[in-house]
């Protein structure tokens, strides 16, 4: 399944991006975590387990939440980073969930 596929690598982006924004100490730590997470549950989401979505899917709406962090944040391209990428994986992991079963099943008739 491509959600899985694209949210384990968003994640894997994440987590090396920490090292690339020259950020906060915060910011870093806090793309480190979620980057690694998601990678991780993003990968195995292949598997097609609902709470690998639902977990990617909350993880995106907490780096779109942690890009208006004052305290974490150093210029406009962390933001746009953590939006981008945060919409992104909010895509993949709440729509991994609604095409769940989707072709496998014959139509009742």
């Amino acid at each position: 399944m491509w959600q899985g596929w694209v949210n384990g690598i968003l994640g894997a982006w994440i987590f090396i991006s920490a090292f690339f924004t020259f950020a906060p100490r915060g910011n870093m730590w806090n793309d480190i975590i979620v980057g690694v997470v998601t990678a991780i549950v993003g990968f195995l989401m292949v598997k097609e387990r609902p709470w690998q979505g639902w977990l990617t899917g909350l993880l995106g709406i907490w780096l779109i939440i942690a890009g208006f962090i004052p305290g974490l944040q150093m210029h406009t391209g962390n933001l746009w980073n953590h939006i981008i990428v945060g919409v992104l994986m909010m895509i993949g992991g709440f729509g991994a969930l609604t095409t769940r079963g989707t072709g496998t099943h014959a139509p009742a008739h």
